[in-house]
């Protein structure tokens, strides 16, 4: 990891400007071979044609005087050699080399270009085609003339070195006086670390931008939308508490109310059933104030001063159908669990998870009809044992109720949103506090409907713990 941000914003403009001088080196490379070929290419042929006009008919033979120009045209310092051949169609040698290493073709209309090996060294031929015409008779005569390709490749590096080294003095002259801007152009973010230093702890107002240069502000402007969610937590919390306050004098007032009514009965056959309304306000007041405590631990648990260790998700999902066996009992729901598991460590707090599964699956009984459902599976995905802790264990709770449109599945997550029926019991926390113990143990939660049928499924992803063995299968 680099920590030096000049080194950081160097390397950003140094790996492009470096891949750009490559490529484009490359092209000039590329653009110098042509050139350097076409150059050599064009002498060869113009050496080529000149001897191929010196072939003549004599005597009713064809005969051929090599000038001198043909082939001092390719002198040259670097010493290349050079070699040609002079050939009739019926293989007779007119002129040049016997052993010369490119057959022609006499049925080419145009001069052809070979790149061959000779003597050991890399030759360029070029070999041109003429007609030659006696009292009717039509012959083809080939000329290939051959020179090494010293002299190419010194023509190459004068054409495409130059190039290169100016793009590389461009590259190192970028290079420094990005390092000199740097040091003298981040000089202002010191004053804004002096005007941190000089505030309030407590104060949350906006730090000032002043003559702050536009390329830092981003930085300035980051810290102000931090100070503004520290602001917004801050409501946050203050509307939390005022919901809190509300849903707990409706459920008081209700009570109020009851005791009152009692209290003015005149027929005593009536009060065991005033009786039974106020236990189940009572009972109701009671979950919602547990549900508050929960959540208020759900938030705490975010802390790393939060007690955590090594937590096995397979017992803790035992313990929690068992205490919730007996309200599937009483609706006749089909609640069960399903893994191929042994074991399933996790890093975490013990209460913590198991208020999250008691939340998950309570919430899938409540809304899942009678003689429906509720199946808790755990699974494990991945495998850390080689991945540094990369696996993870996914935990569902599905049911087959009427589910919950997709349109508000992350809403439900909010506190004190519900989505079910006004006579419905709940109170609008299980969700909100799931999700929060879910992300203090670094998971995931999301609501999905089934492939098949109704009902939610409720997915919770948490990394397994490091360093454990994979789990091997039921036997």
């Amino acid at each position: 990891m680099i920590d030096s941000l000049r080194l950081r914003l160097l390397l950003w403009l140094l790996i492009p400007m470096t891949v750009y001088v490559g490529l484009s080196a490359s092209d000039a490379y590329d653009n110098a071979v042509s050139s350097a070929t076409l150059i050599q290419d064009r002498a060869l042929l113009a050496s080529a044609r000149m001897i191929a006009g010196q072939v003549t008919w004599q005597e009713g033979a064809p005969v051929v005087s090599v000038p001198p120009a043909a082939l001092e045209m390719f002198a040259s310092p670097a010493q290349d050699a050079v070699y040609y051949q002079v050939l009739m169609d019926d293989t007779t040698l007119l002129a040049g080399r016997p052993d010369f290493p490119v057959d022609p073709d006499f049925a080419a209309i145009h001069p052809v270009y070979t790149t061959t090996v000779f003597d050991g060294r890399a030759l360029r031929v070029a070999s041109y085609i003429r007609a030659l015409y006696d009292e009717g008779t039509l012959r083809m005569v080939a000329v290939s003339v051959g020179q090494t390709m010293q002299g190419h490749q010194e023509m190459l590096e004068d054409l495409w070195q130059p190039s290169l080294r100016r793009q590389i003095v461009l590259l190192l002259l970028a290079v420094a006086l990005v390092v000199l801007g740097l040091t003298i152009e981040l000089r202002p973010i010191l004053a804004v670390k002096d005007q941190l230093a000089a505030r309030d702890p407590n104060s949350l107002t906006p730090l000032r931008t002043g003559q702050l240069q536009l390329e830092l502000r981003p930085i300035v402007e980051a810290i102000n939308q931090y100070i503004q969610r520290l602001n917004a937590q801050v409501i946050v919390q203050k509307r939390f508490v005022a919901d809190a306050a509300h849903q707990l004098r409706t459920p008081l007032t209700v009570i109020d109310s009851q005791i009152q009514f009692a209290r003015q009965l005149d027929d005593p056959a009536r009060l065991p059933q005033v009786l039974a309304a106020l236990h189940d306000s009572s009972r109701n007041m009671t979950d919602l104030t547990n549900k508050l405590l929960q959540l208020s631990q759900a938030e705490a648990s975010n802390s790393s001063a939060f007690p955590r260790g090594p937590v096995d998700l397979m017992a803790v999902a035992a313990t929690v159908l068992e205490e919730l066996a007996g309200l599937a009992l009483k609706k006749h729901i089909d609640l069960g669990m399903e893994t191929e598991l042994e074991s399933a460590p996790v890093n975490g707090n013990e209460a913590q998870l198991a208020g999250m599964l008691m939340n998950l699956i309570d919430n899938a009984l409540r809304y899942t009809p009678d003689g429906g459902k509720v199946t808790v599976g755990i699974a494990r995905e991945g495998d850390d044992s080689h991945a540094g802790g990369s696996g993870q264990f996914v935990i569902t709770v599905s049911d087959n109720g009427p589910g919950i449109p997709a349109e508000v599945r992350e809403r439900v997550f909010e506190r004190f949103y519900r989505n079910a029926a006004p006579d419905q019991p709940g109170s609008g926390l299980g969700l909100a506090i799931v999700r929060e113990i879910v992300q203090a143990s670094h998971g995931s939660v999301t609501l999905d409907a089934p492939e098949e049928g109704s009902g939610l499924v409720a997915t919770v992803r948490l990394p397994a713990l490091p360093g454990q063995a994979a789990n091997r299968s039921r036997e």
